[in-house]
């Protein structure tokens, strides 16, 4: 074993294994008994052999070698269990004669359990009549899936479970004849089981891959179905969408893409996708977005599923996105996958940026790159600005440690990074290296450094010693600039969100494109894309001072600080810089001023000339700012109030210009303006004049005046059952939270029915989204309840907490609840599956800014076990205390530019 990862020994190693399930109670246990044989190759001889294994029985094993062939092998003698490293030990009593190879034939027993871990079970209503034999309780029916990622394979059969142990897989599954059973290989027989009712349905063998990529579903199942149009080995490859009976017809828009972003792939990678089919299964209970299980990609239903007329039009993206996302995995994760878990990045962050390049590429209107500046990267730039974040390459020890970095770092960060790479070599170049970096290593495992040698040979540049850095050192820069005649100065240092950077924290110097656009005026500039900062600072001349723009199209992942001359200027011309450059121009100016690089009152003069901005992904960036804002001096009720008239006054007039009506043919992104700008004029209204001050009685207020009032009118006569159609799918959300603030008790009571009543696939998310807006403590503990029930899902609890987290008259009663109920609901609900219980304290307890809620969540945790979730409360405590420094700095300064301004 290494120092840094705690493996198995390594005395042998899998190269095939045949699977066969049977005996599968689908009702009251839920138990099932396997079998695996797994052929070895032997470097070591040993007494015992260790493999893993997690919440099985083993009833038995036995070595086989050339020896025994044909006669009876080694049976084990002893058979030892560690709970917590999720191992079993085999011991035979005597070695095994000398051989190369063998085969351990293993007996067990499992369960299809409740936890969307390993193989498990998810309950569903039905919408149609169901086969005969489809388990079932008094109210739900139950589909049988597996999650592997990353090390719950073990949870399913005893095998050996790590990236790099790679194998050949059989899977044999004995089910009732009447449903149907998917794996990540088209089926090779069905043949009739010695127990009536049942078959036996076997699939071909797969490629060499890792364990964490087997799956496989069984269930009443139904599909739609198109090809490609290129052809593979001769053959135009099957794509279908796989639903339980009656959703099928929700999965064409995710097939419309499927098929076309795997001919896309296989293009810009110069490499054709390697399996004969491509399966996409709608999973009704799924802990992640989605997984991309080699052949058989296994999705929640709100990632795959979408009915034009009655889902919203954001789940339509999101849809889009993941379906992309999962196939980029098909090569990259699946054909070539990493070493071990810490370049866990190089699967999710490369596939986080090219399923962007595929969703861009089928759908340039959306303008993705400015979602992604806006969504993605603005995400990363706030976990890494805590001194708990990690570098995107971490060291993981063991499983516990692998589901806390599925993180925005894993994640986002690393593919900004990609995409700052790519911006710099240009996308050909960057994908020529990609390509060669497949085909070198496909069907095994690779290294960051791997790519990074593709990469370099492709471009003929040293990528390695750009990136390494970016990679292998926590955070990232900010760039202050100071401007001299004719020149400019640029210094690098550390960026944190608390501003108290010490010399330990800035000690790496990153490589940093500077991407400045400069000219003679902001409309013929042009940008020096080549000029790297490499150093701590650098001057650089022939700078034209009436226009320049560093880190052009935000494509660099880096703050800039630029004088607050220069922020203003850019303010004035801000029509003629690109979507991602006014994105980006919003998101720093309103971190500068957490941090105290900046000002926040900087950050509100500079959206105050917003008000004329027409694109949702600007709006979006502002509004997600201000919000934040809005929040940290939730309890600064002065302050609070005038933030709210500030928001009014800068949102009123999109909201009136928006309208209310989705027009024929209207883009997807003036649809989505309109949903949020109702949704935030709605949220900080105000029904009575007289409350105002002078500055706002006029009637700039009638549009938000009426989003209320339209609100509650069309909510009455949705609710009431009058008029469907007064609620378009996208307002729902919207038009929901205004009426639950608004509402009170009969409000909440109303949307709790829609929960239990709606048939739109994304619509139990929507209501819980907007239960969370409750305004009482009454409500408050009404709604817990509610979440912790079961009425709702496990994968779905946390939207309902993320909803009161954002809330501030409620959130410290959801760190009540929580507190008051650790043990007997939180961790005994939660605990099963690490990933669902880190994510729901990590967004729910994130919001506060104060140092005594600090203080208490760091009591109550203190002498609580915390393996699987520590890391995500080192990110909750120094969330939490950053923003209540910044509140106390600059609750001053922000009242009185806002009493100044005529918003107080």
């Amino acid at each position: 074993m290494t120092s840094d990862r705690d493996i198995l020994p390594d005395n042998v190693k899998p190269s095939h294994y045949s699977i066969s399930l049977y005996d599968l109670e689908l009702g009251g246990k839920f138990s099932y008994k396997g079998t695996v044989t797994i052929d070895l190759e032997i470097k070591k001889l040993s007494k015992e052999i260790v493999l893993n294994s997690n919440q099985l029985k083993i009833y038995s094993a036995e070595l086989k070698t050339e020896h025994t062939k044909t006669e009876q092998g080694f049976k084990a003698s002893d058979i030892t269990y560690d709970a917590d490293k999720q191992r079993a030990t085999l011991g035979f009593g005597e070695e095994p004669p000398v051989t190369s190879k063998a085969s351990l034939v293993v007996k067990f027993e499992g369960t299809m359990n409740n936890l969307m871990a390993g193989f498990y079970r998810s309950r569903y209503k039905p919408i149609v009549p169901a086969a005969k034999s489809v388990a079932k309780d008094d109210e739900f029916h139950y589909m049988f899936s597996t999650q592997f990622e990353s090390c719950d394979a073990r949870r399913a059969f005893p095998c050996f479970d790590e990236p790099n142990l790679k194998a050949t897989f059989d899977v044999e599954l004995e089910i009732p004849e009447d449903q149907i059973a998917l794996s990540n290989m088209p089926e090779k027989e069905v043949k009739k089981s010695n127990k009536s009712g049942m078959n036996i349905v076997s699939f071909e063998r797969t490629p060499i891959m890792s364990t964490y990529l087997l799956a496989w579903a069984i269930g009443d199942f139904e599909y739609v179905e198109d090809f490609t149009k290129r052809k593979y080995n001769g053959k135009n490859l099957p794509v279908r969408v796989y639903t339980t009976k009656g959703l099928k017809d929700q999965g064409r828009f995710a097939l419309e893409n499927a098929h076309q972003v795997v001919d896309y792939f296989s293009e810009i990678f110069r490499l054709e996708y390697p399996l004969p089919k491509v399966d996409l299964l709608a999973v009704h209970e799924f802990s992640h977005g989605a997984m991309e299980n080699w052949g058989l990609i296994t999705y929640r239903t709100t990632a795959v599923l979408f009915n034009e007329k009655e889902s919203a039009q954001s789940y339509k993206n999101r849809v889009a996105y993941v379906v992309a996302h999962e196939l980029a995995h098909q090569w990259f994760g699946n054909l070539v996958t990493m070493d071990w878990w810490n370049e866990l990045w190089l699967n999710e962050g490369f596939a986080t940026w090219v399923g962007w390049l595929a969703i861009d590429h089928l759908y340039p209107e959306w303008n993705v790159w400015g979602q992604f500046v806006s969504e993605s990267v603005q995400t990363a730039f706030q976990l890494d600005s805590l001194r708990n974040s990690h570098p995107i390459e971490v060291p993981v020890r063991d499983a516990l440690e692998v589901d806390q970095i599925f993180d925005h770092i894993s994640y986002l960060k690393g593919s900004s990074v990609i995409r700052m790479l790519s911006a710099h070599l240009t996308n050909n170049v960057f994908l020529k290296g990609v390509s060669d970096y497949l085909h070198t290593h496909k069907y095994g495992n690779a290294t960051t450094n791997d790519l990074w040698s593709a990469l370099s040979k492709a471009s003929g540049q040293d990528v390695n010693s750009s990136m390494d850095f970016w990679i292998r050192k926590i955070g990232f820069p900010v760039v202050t600039v100071a401007e001299e005649p004719g020149q400019i100065s640029v210094r690098q240092e550390r960026f944190l969100l608390t501003g108290d950077v010490k010399p330990e924290d800035d000690e790496t110097v990153w490589w940093i494109p500077l991407g400045l656009r400069t000219g003679s005026s902001e409309t013929k500039a042009h940008a020096h894309k080549t000029i790297a900062l490499t150093i701590k600072e650098e001057t650089i001349r022939n700078v034209d001072e009436s226009f320049y723009k560093i880190n052009a199209d935000q494509t660099g992942f880096y703050r800039t600080n630029y004088p607050p001359e220069r922020l203003v200027k850019l303010g004035a011309a801000r029509h003629s810089l690109t979507i991602e450059d006014r994105i980006g121009l919003i998101g720093d100016a309103y971190a500068l001023g957490v941090s105290g690089h900046g000002k926040t009152t900087g950050f509100l003069a500079l959206i105050e000339r917003f008000q004329d901005e027409e694109n949702y992904l600007v709006w979006s960036q502002i509004l997600n700012n201000l919000q934040n804002i809005r929040s940290i001096f939730a309890d600064v009720k002065d302050v609070s109030e005038s933030l709210k008239q500030f928001t009014l006054n800068l949102v009123t007039p999109a909201v009136n210009k928006t309208g209310w009506e989705f027009k024929e043919g209207e883009d997807y992104l003036t649809g989505q303006l309109r949903v949020l700008l109702i949704g935030t004029a709605g949220l900080v209204g105000h029904k009575e004049y007289y409350v105002l001050p002078p500055i706002l009685r006029s009637d700039k207020l009638t549009g938000a005046y009426r989003v209320i009032q339209e609100a509650t009118r069309r909510f009455d006569l949705f609710t009431s059952g009058k008029d469907k159609s007064a609620i378009h799918p996208s307002l729902r959300g919207a038009i929901f939270r205004i009426a639950v603030t608004e509402g009170g008790p009969s409000a909440y009571d109303a949307v709790k029915t829609e929960y239990a009543t709606t048939t739109s696939i994304d619509g139990k998310e929507i209501c819980l989204q907007s239960l969370g807006r409750i305004q009482t403590a009454e409500l408050a503990e009404s709604f817990l309840k509610f979440i912790f029930s079961d009425a709702v899902a496990v994968q779905d609890k946390h939207s309902g907490a993320i909803a009161m987290a954002n809330n501030a008259t409620v959130r410290y009663e959801l760190w009540k609840f929580v507190r008051d109920n650790w043990d007997a609901v939180i961790f005994k609900t939660l605990s099963g599956n690490m990933v669902v219980l880190e994510r729901f304290l990590r967004f729910s307890l994130n919001k506060f800014a104060s140092l005594e809620v600090a203080r208490e969540i760091e009591e109550f945790f203190k002498e609580k076990d915390c393996r699987g979730f520590d890391r995500g409360l080192g990110v909750i405590d120094d969330t939490i205390k950053g923003q209540a420094l910044y509140r106390m700095r600059d609750e001053k300064v922000v009242r009185e530019w806002l009493e100044v301004n005529g918003y107080a």
